[in-house]
């Protein structure tokens, strides 16, 4: 029998014994008060999650990618980050993988049984050929899942770096790993409801790491998002709004020096600060590993 009354992810909150009781208002204001619990969590763990947004750099700048794992919410949410990536970023969909228990599918639909299984996340790293330059980031609430579990101790063979976030304290998962965060929040308002205090902490602390990293590999100048990819007209007002906070250019020179570029907003942002060609832009670029700011300066 799996004991799972010591975890605090299943324990009662004292403060929401009477919920059916009462009030939307008093209902949501409880939560609120509760959700002050995961910003304090966070920052207790801030110094493992600046490593681990450390490590990530690392792999990125190496052909390895960040690879998330998990089942039920943690999974959702894993695999929720690795699909905003693409689109804000300008990376492929192999650089930030979400690898959900039971698959693709089982974000909308539950797999019976796919998170007990002990075999299932090998067979899902080897299909897509994770290797010793990726770094693997299992996520479970309770910190027991084994699906996760099966899948670092996989990893760890394999030469990957390896972190857990749990939002339990010593958790089974913790012992696998190179690096375990711990995001105690306490009690849910709803018993065992960890798509709650436990999935926002989650879904805080992938969006640090995943934001981060990109920072680091130089998908961002200033506070914008320089690789964002124009695929549709919002997008594509974005990007010239982007190139005329950076430049102080106008929203024609923008547009113009955008098709230039191709679309590509980095570049026509170094065009324009550089006083430069298209090639001369990204022989630029490339010396300075993708950062604007290092050919500002140079």
């Amino acid at each position: 029998m799996i004991n799972l009354h010591k975890l605090t992810t299943e324990q009662r909150n004292p403060r929401s014994m009477n919920l059916d009781q009462m009030t939307p208002l008093d209902i949501i204001t409880l939560m609120n008060q509760e959700d002050y619990h995961v910003i304090k969590a966070i920052e207790k763990e801030l110094p493992k999650i600046a490593q681990v947004i450390e490590w990530s750099t690392h792999s990125l700048q190496h052909q390895g990618r960040i690879i998330y794992l998990g089942a039920g919410t943690s999974g959702r949410l894993g695999l929720l980050d690795a699909a905003e990536c693409p689109p804000t970023f300008g990376v492929d969909h192999n650089t930030v993988v979400g690898l959900l228990a039971g698959g693709e599918q089982a974000f909308v639909k539950a797999i019976e049984g796919a998170e007990d299984s002990s075999t299932l996340a090998q067979e899902e790293m080897q299909a897509i050929h994770v290797n010793e330059k990726d770094i693997v980031i299992g996520i479970a609430a309770s910190g027991r899942t084994p699906y996760v579990i099966h899948g670092l101790r996989y990893a760890k063979s394999l030469g990957c770096k390896t972190v857990s976030i749990a939002n339990n304290a010593d958790s089974e998962m913790a012992k696998e790993v190179d690096l375990a965060i711990e995001l105690v929040c306490g009690p849910e308002v709803l018993t065992g409801s960890t798509r709650l205090k436990a999935g926002t902490s989650q879904k805080l602390v992938l969006n640090m790491i995943s934001t981060a990293s990109m920072v680091g590999l130089g998908k961002v100048y200033q506070n914008l998002m320089v690789d964002v990819m124009p695929t549709n007209q919002k997008l594509i007002t974005r990007a010239e709004n982007i190139i005329m906070s950076a430049t102080n250019c106008t929203q024609e020179e923008a547009k113009t020096t955008l098709a230039l570029a191709h679309g590509k907003v980095k570049v026509a942002i170094t065009m324009i600060l550089m006083q430069c060609d298209e090639s001369q832009a990204l022989s630029m670029l490339e010396q300075a590993q993708g950062h604007i700011r290092a050919c500002v300066k140079q």
